[in-house]
């Protein structure tokens, strides 16, 4: 788990003369490597930057790596973020195939010896997470990918010096200062933003900046743009399950992958602690987690207020499965105070509130562990999400007539806003591909009206979702929204604050379930085992029968749930106002409106609290990379107490 940048220019020169500058950028993200912090090498057209947060071979895994067959010992240099699971296995065929070298233990050179001599098809072998740049220097050629789910982050930027990849966006913004490139914001993503509650791939709030999207591989060479290729498809296919026989069959199978991914994913030379919420993801992992560490130690979060915390049930999971348990609480005052900072790390605003406890929650395991499993991915892969079972409420309308159902759609626009039923109705008239984009709604189109002067009609969530709509459209209705959140929701708001808040504070988060082991199976299992009338992840839950405790397995879950509603309304009210007063988004936003939601919301006159947090996340973000008005204290890396 490191931080990498890689610079593609147009000369040998040019690239040596970069060193210096990359290096300088390398400084933005030394929290995802302070073990070997500012590494750099050049060689022909190409300069790479490292930071390492060093896992597997401490003492000798180095990079950015040299490697290659006897006959050109260093053809390739390597950068790589991430960890590769399955590097010994691959490892040992890639000796045995090809007689493969190797000098280190790492996974670094297992990623390089199978692109020599399997191809860029390589990638697809790969069980793990990663961003990674290989320049061939025969060649001169870089080639790169990233993971299959978007668990690692790669930004990138194309120009007239070549183009540069980093695992943060603020190396690249650094970087491209230094050679005098403007950066613009990209007012298209802000819309898409302030409805998804997240900047959804490939896009991101600089114009010039966008992310290799997950699953895809790219070539790139000196003088020329980024051609990419998706190797990885996460299809649904599900099969027949007949009688209580086969149905154990599938249990089966499930626990066992989990149980393989889980043994894998522990794989490290250093301590491995697990996250622990009380609902059945992370108790599933730990739990697993446990047979291969007795020593395990777990970490929760959680707020005073009731309602608004998993502690009590977590802590009782914890002594269930018999592991070491802390907890952290978290006040309202150190959340305004650290929003800020936690701004900087995100790169780009994501305005989901849980990722502020997990921030504290990942500094507080750092003083124990230095990498911790947690349960993301389960929900999109097993079905997990209280919203999959709307299409099953709203089957009664899919017989009603369509002009019916407009006349529906236009009834619900003249009921007061907070009214019982109102969005059931409006959500009742409108076809799959309309009304599901994602498990968060921020604002929709006329409520954004009023706030954004930038508004454009001509955006809309389908521009996110349709592509992904498109290629499912024989599919079930489930299976549909599940397959349209492993490229929105996953990627663009899980996977990101699991990522950045964890490296924030050095730490490495490690996810078992978005495994392609762990698809293959989740992707075969019938819609009546994902979702019943009673309950979500059924397949999972008997599967899980035997691992987890009684009290969690059909519990559902609260995550780390934020009492914002609440806070706005009291504790944070004035520290609201203050940010939007101070904020200078007037050309883009309509202040005024905004206080009065802010008003609206505090007299109970509506819940707007999501959407004042989403604003409100916004501005910092505005403050900090446009107007500089808003700078956090960066600390140096949080180091652990004991290992």
């Amino acid at each position: 788990m490191c931080g990498l940048l890689g610079l593609v220019t147009n000369s040998p020169a040019e690239a040596n003369a970069a060193r210096a500058d990359v290096v300088a950028a390398m400084r933005c993200q030394r929290h995802r490597g302070p073990d070997e912090p500012g590494g750099a090498w050049s060689g022909g057209e190409v300069a790479f930057g490292f930071n390492r947060l060093s896992m597997i071979d401490i003492e000798h895994a180095h990079q950015p790596l040299l490697w290659g067959p006897p006959e050109a010992p260093n053809r390739y240099a390597l950068v790589f973020n991430g960890e590769i699971y399955n590097y010994l296995e691959l490892r040992a065929e890639l000796q045995e195939r090809f007689g493969a070298r190797f000098a280190t233990d790492g996974d670094g050179e297992t990623i390089v010896a199978a692109f020599h001599y399997l191809g860029p098809d390589a990638v697809a072998r790969l069980r793990g997470m990663f961003a990674f740049l290989i320049w061939d220097q025969q060649r001169r050629v870089l080639f790169g990918a990233r993971d299959p789910f978007g668990i690692k982050p790669l930004f990138f930027q194309e120009g007239p010096g070549g183009v540069a990849f980093a695992s943060e966006k603020k190396s690249l913004l650094q970087l491209t200062r230094a050679m005098g490139i403007r950066q613009q914001l990209d007012r298209k993503a802000l819309q898409h933003y302030l409805v998804l509650q997240y900047v959804p791939e490939p896009e991101t709030l600089h114009q010039q900046i966008r992310r290799i999207e997950s699953g895809t591989s790219f070539f790139v060479e000196p003088g020329g743009r980024v051609r990419t290729k998706r190797y990885f498809f996460p299809e649904f296919h599900a099969r027949s399950v007949s009688g209580e026989a086969e149905q154990e069959r599938l249990y089966d199978e499930i626990a066992e992958v989990l149980r393989d991914s889980v043994a894998k994913h522990m794989r490290a030379d250093v301590t491995v602690g697990s996250f622990l919420s009380g609902g059945i993801d992370s108790t599933a992992i730990a739990a697993l987690a446990r047979d291969y560490n007795p020593d395990l130690v777990t970490f929760t979060t959680g707020f005073e207020r009731q309602g608004y915390s998993e502690v009590d049930v977590a802590a009782e999971s914890a002594a269930a499965i018999g592991v070491r348990h802390v907890v952290r609480t978290v006040t309202p005052e150190e959340m305004m105070n650290a929003l800020p900072l936690i701004v900087w790390y995100l790169d780009d605003p994501v305005a989901d509130p849980a990722l502020v406890p997990l921030w504290f929650i990942a500094r507080e395991a750092r003083k124990h562990v230095k990498v911790v499993l947690s349960g993301e991915g389960a929900d999109e892969l097993f079905g997990g999400y209280t919203i999959y079972r709307e299409p099953i409420s709203l089957a009664a309308f899919e017989k009603v007539p369509g002009a019916l159902r407009k006349a529906m759609g236009k009834v619900s626009t003249k009921i007061p806003e907070g009214t019982r039923g109102k969005d059931l109705l409006r959500r009742a008239s409108l076809p799959l591909e309309e009304r599901y984009y994602g498990n968060a709604r921020i604002f929709r189109d006329d409520q954004l009206r009023s706030v954004l002067r930038t508004f454009d009609d001509r955006i809309g969530h389908r521009d996110v979702t349709a592509p992904w709509y498109q290629v499912s459209e024989d599919w079930d209705p489930v299976t549909r929204m599940q397959h349209v959140d492993l490229f929105t929701w996953l990627r663009g708001d899980i996977l990101v604050k699991a990522d950045k808040m964890t490296m924030a504070n050095s730490l490495e988060l490690r996810v078992p379930f978005l495994d392609p082991e762990v698809f293959k199976i989740a992707s075969r299992i019938p819609i009546d085992e994902r979702i019943t009338k009673e309950t979500t992840k059924y397949a999972l839950r008997q599967a899980m029968k035997r691992i987890v405790p009684a009290h969690v397995l059909n519990r559902r879950k609260l995550g780390f749930p934020v009492p914002i509603r609440h806070w706005l309304k009291a504790e944070m009210y004035d520290w609201a106002r203050d940010i939007i007063i101070k904020s200078q988004t007037d050309e883009l936003l309509d202040k005024q409106a905004i206080l009065r939601m802010l008003d609206d919301h505090r007299d109970g006159n509506v819940d707007h609290s999501r959407r004042i947090w989403a604003l409100l996340v916004f501005m910092l973000w505005h403050g900090i990379f446009i107007e500089g008005t808003v700078r956090p204290r960066i600390p140096e890396p949080h180091y652990p107490v004991k290992l």
